[in-house]
């Protein structure tokens, strides 16, 4: 990878390398290994992704506790595992446009790799850790809170604590006794790497909701949310 990119990228991240070759490592997908692509380079990136991920949830936990000091171990969790997330981690990839910087195999360039969810997130991960191995807990800790942690709290707030639309519908359902919501695909749209999907949700014959999305959680967590509002609205009716 070129220099130049090199610092392109550190710019944007807002921390400079002692070691590039770390920053080299975290944005080598092992398919750039395995056709031989990289073989004058740096190992891929799985085993700092590893590691980033441990380093992430032990940041993520440390700022929920210092932020919300009166939520339960229950709130904590919901809201570690939403932050922590491969869709949020993907989101604030992409907000760092990470995708530029992949090395990746050819067949992986071909089918569009630099914007697969999967593969921004891993991505993350790897870089977080290598900030860590780089610097220290002190400054990967102020990474991931630029990166991640004060754009989604922000966005969400105390809704960080909320279950996800899908749980929260079960939930919903399974405490009037009714019968598990079900999805379906009613379309889906688009390239293998830039799919778009229409996924419907059926709640015991009392609602239907359709939901879209990059993807088919995204789709179902959308149609959810919908069922959800249409089903709360009829209980404020009856009551």
């Amino acid at each position: 990878m070129r220099e130049n990119r090199l610092e392109e990228l550190e710019q944007t991240i807002g921390y400079r390398f002692r070691q590039p070759e770390l920053l080299v490592r975290a944005l080598t997908h092992r398919s750039a290994v395995s056709e031989g692509t990289s073989s004058q380079g740096p190992a891929d990136n799985e085993q700092l992704e590893y590691l980033g991920d441990a380093v992430l949830g032990m940041i993520v936990s440390e700022h929920l506790i210092e932020t919300f000091t009166d939520w339960s171990e229950g709130q904590l969790s919901k809201s570690r595992a939403r932050l922590v997330n491969a869709s949020s981690l993907c989101a604030a990839a992409r907000r760092l446009n990470l995708g530029n910087y992949l090395r990746l195999g050819k067949g992986e360039e071909n089918t569009g790799g630099r914007e697969k969810p999967a593969l921004l997130s891993d991505a993350l991960e790897a870089l977080i850790a290598a900030v860590y191995l780089d610097a220290g807990l002190p400054v990967a800790r102020e990474f991931v809170k630029r990166a991640l942690l004060e754009t989604a709290i922000q966005a969400q707030g105390t809704r960080l604590e909320l279950s996800d639309n899908k749980s929260a519908l079960q939930e919903f359902l399974q405490a009037r006794a009714l019968p598990p919501a079900r999805y379906s695909v009613v379309r889906e749209a688009g390239p293998d790497h830039q799919k778009t999907f229409w996924i419907e949700v059926g709640v015991a014959g009392l609602v239907t909701a359709t939901g879209v999305g990059s993807n088919k959680k995204e789709a179902e967590q959308s149609a959810a949310e919908q069922a959800l509002e249409q089903l709360r609205a009829e209980k404020d009716k009856v009551e």
